[in-house]
């Protein structure tokens, strides 16, 4: 019988120790080592179908390839964070909150792929409850099978009697094989499975799409060696108060990251959103100082959005700073160019500042907007909600362009503003005659102020 060793995992990047280390030699981080049992067995050969070619060296000149066929999702919004769709032979990892809906969504979208035969293994869940997942979401296909399963020796012999076309395990922490002896869910059961599921995806051409859990911090629970196996990292995000959830890529080996998929809860499940506008912009019939709106891009998809500011005197002492989906850093530096460069008198007053929708923005093209709606509510003076605004403020208070420029005054046209903001050097890149709105450009943050509230 093999002889059981312990040894020291660290939970953030899955360095091995032989004793405990309170400072990780590997990434840094202090306290992150956990006590693991692992029992050395000979591991088993795991036999796939499918042709398994032998690797010869080539001259790169040699190599030839073709196109790759992808295998359509039949879900717009998932397609697009992919990049057209699922890669066969690929790797994909979906992370999120407990509750966000990453089991509704890989259901779903496997669901509605009704030319392909899927096995979806739950170790969480059971066959019952997966098939009341299916009857509210409320599409019927023949070719899904569902099987209740957590050790990998036992899944792949469920695989090797279905044959699918695609593979879903739900969720990777807590599968295990018998090859390692430590519980479900440790460093090392969670690197040898994901490694092995990765052997079947690439022998057999057949892609696998794993389900993760995350930690408190937000980040991918396991070894950061699990993010560098897999060939696409997914993360499902949303704000609880809200019923819409975000479909962002965090790696992906074959497509673009900057690309967003935007959904919405519903009872039946989720539904695309073709349209982002229509749920980051509110309605609302008054129009009241401190709202802005702000044209920004998520990869290839503008979207506009609701900058909301409340600016009010400090009555406590110290002056608040509140920052909700922006950096709260930037908004340090953009009251400091307000008070500096224009002198905005802002150092004793209370300053909030909220992205509407539950969204987190990083592009620099709303920083107008932000210094429009701070002003707007620090002078009592309402902004058009025809008005939107795309530019990035420097330090010396200069309105800096920003790409793809067009895209932005195109997409405000069709949704009918009236006006948009831009620096004055994106005018080069800009034919106005094709648009119906009026293009308004400014140098520097005070001409804008001028135009604004003149």
């Amino acid at each position: 019988m093999a002889k059981a060793k312990t040894y020291y995992f660290c939970q953030e990047c899955g360095y091995q120790s032989s004793s405990w280390l309170g400072r990780c030699p590997e990434c840094g981080k202090f306290g992150t080592f956990a006590e693991e049992v692992v029992k050395a067995t000979s591991p088993q050969t795991i036999k796939h179908s499918g042709n398994q070619a032998v690797s010869t060296p080539k001259r790169i000149q040699e190599v030839t390839y073709s196109e790759t066929k992808r295998i359509p999702t039949h879900c717009g919004e998932f397609d697009r964070v992919l990049g057209g769709g699922i890669v066969p032979g690929s790797l994909l990892l979906l992370g999120g909150e407990p509750g966000i809906g990453k089991s509704t969504l890989l259901l779903q979208t496997a669901m509605a792929i009704h030319d392909r035969k899927l096995l979806y293994v739950s170790g969480e869940e059971s066959e019952q409850q997966i098939k009341m997942r299916a009857d509210r979401i409320g599409i019927n296909t023949e070719q899904c099978y569902v099987v209740s399963e957590t050790v990998t020796q036992r899944i792949f012999e469920h695989v090797e009697t279905v044959q699918p076309d695609l593979l879903i395990v739900d969720s990777i922490q807590t599968i295990s094989t018998e090859d390692i002896d430590s519980p479900a869910g440790s460093v090392s059961q969670i690197r040898q499975c994901t490694t092995e599921f990765q052997h079947y995806a690439k022998t057999t051409g057949v892609p696998v799409l794993l389900i993760g859990h995350i930690t408190k911090d937000g980040t991918l629970a396991g070894p950061k060696v699990m993010e560098h196996i897999v060939d696409a990292v997914l993360q499902f995000e949303g704000d609880r108060n809200y019923g819409y959830r975000i479909l962002r890529a965090l790696k992906n080996r074959f497509g673009s990251t900057a690309e967003i998929g935007i959904f919405e809860m519903l009872g039946s499940g989720l539904r695309e959103v073709p349209n982002p506008s229509e749920f980051l912009l509110s309605q609302r019939d008054e129009t009241l100082s401190g709202a802005a709106v702000a044209a920004t891009l998520e990869g290839a998809r503008p979207m506009f959005i609701e900058v909301q500011s409340l600016v009010s005197s400090a009555v406590y002492g110290t002056p608040q700073r509140n920052a909700n989906g922006f950096d709260m850093r930037r908004l340090s530096m953009l009251l400091a160019v307000l008070e500096k460069r224009c002198g905005f008198k802002l150092g004793a007053k209370d300053v909030f500042l909220n992205i509407a929708g539950g969204l987190r923005v990083n592009d620099p093209a709303i920083d107008l907007a932000v210094a429009c709606a701070i002003l707007s509510s620090n002078v009592d003076i309402p902004i058009s909600p025809r008005i939107c605004f795309a530019a990035e403020l420097g330090l010396s208070g200069e309105v800096r362009p920003v790409s793809r420029v067009e895209q932005r005054v195109a997409e405000a046209d069709r949704l009918g503003f009236e006006k948009i903001f831009v620096s004055k050097y994106n005018l080069r890149e800009l034919d106005k005659k094709r648009y119906h709105i009026e293009v308004v450009p400014a140098s520097v943050i005070e001409e804008a102020f001028r135009a604004l509230f003149a």
